[in-house]
């Protein structure tokens, strides 16, 4: 067998019931030589069990902690470990098109690029709505101001309907739910950066990137796809209201608008908040229009407050 030229590290995002689809997707739909890296943030016993069973059974690295472990918390511990030319960095709950790795790679060794990310779907690979292709994306100084920009290509249109509009390109950002990168690029821009605990990960990662004066592409011929609950699993929920939390977003947000100096009142961030409460609304969307409808708005921003302390006291602090 051929040494491979990439390595796979999977991270935890929001949840663990996706943990077998996703890795048996990877293994059957990736024929490059590759070596794996799997990273466990304190998985529910029986996703633990798996893992180990086939780390043992398939020779992999896991590496597990007993904690919930923010992304690139979980990514820095996989960086040490890496000896191939390309990294590609995916979630737990991203399922992969059949041939999705060469083109990533193919992509990079023929344009020397440091990231390249594939077109992002969203749901059921079967009938498949892009997420994204990338962004356009950097931050603008006028009147002595810095305003991030943020547009995300094909959002939300069926990628049958254009995937004959999708074509290989320089990008400004691409995400972390599947990205390769150029192994080399640690040397210039050091590890992740751990205080961004839920938000702007790629953001970051990408503007560094380009401050560095490597290059960032999308390779539409690798599809892959995100599956995001519900349903939930009940073991899911402390992680993902976690991940969701006033806690680690508010703390991601200050972090990055002061290492951009950019204002945190910058309508974008309101516009990431109202991500977020989207998020939590996906788990909460029952309890919230029963509230609501018997007892009112205010009882349910009253609720919804108390979850927040509820999670800073026990499942916050637990992570």
């Amino acid at each position: 067998m051929a040494f491979p030229q990439v390595t796979i590290v999977v991270v935890p995002r929001e949840q663990f019931s996706k943990t077998q689809v996703s890795l048996e997707s990877i293994f059957a739909h990736t024929h490059q030589p590759f070596t794996l890296i799997y990273v466990d943030g304190n998985a529910p016993d029986r996703v633990r069990r798996y893992l180990e069973g086939q780390a043992a059974e398939k020779d992999f690295r896991l590496i597990r902690e007993d904690r919930y472990l923010p992304a690139n918390v979980a990514r820095n511990l996989a960086v040490p470990y890496l000896r191939t030319k390309y990294v590609v960095f995916i979630d737990n709950d991203v399922i992969v098109a059949p041939n999705w790795l060469e083109p990533l790679i193919d992509c990079a060794d023929e344009t020397g690029s440091w990231l390249v990310g594939p077109v992002y779907c969203v749901g059921d690979l079967r009938n498949p709505i892009i997420h994204t292709l990338g962004a356009e994306h950097g931050i603008d100084e006028a009147d002595g101001k810095r305003r991030w920009r943020e547009r995300h290509l094909f959002c939300g249109q069926p990628f049958n309907a254009v995937r004959g509009e999708l074509h290989r390109r320089p990008i400004d950002l691409v995400e972390f739910h599947c990205l390769l990168m150029r192994t080399e690029a640690f040397e210039r821009l050091g590890m992740f950066d751990a205080a961004l605990l839920s938000y702007f990960d790629h953001n970051d990662l990408c503007l560094q990137v380009r401050d560095a004066g490597g290059s960032i592409y999308v390779e539409p011929r690798s599809i892959v796809t995100y599956v995001p609950p519900p349903p939930f699993a009940a073991s899911d929920v402390p992680f993902f209201l976690l991940r969701w939390s006033d806690r680690w977003i508010s703390s991601s947000v200050a972090h990055f608008a002061r290492k951009n100096k950019i204002d945190a009142t910058d309508p974008i961030f309101a516009a990431h908040y109202d991500y977020q409460q989207a998020q939590r609304a996906r788990l909460l969307r029952h309890p919230r229009r029963t509230v609501r409808r018997v007892l009112g708005i205010r009882a349910l921003s009253a609720m919804e407050a108390a979850l927040d302390r509820v999670l800073d006291w026990t499942v916050v602090a637990r992570g």
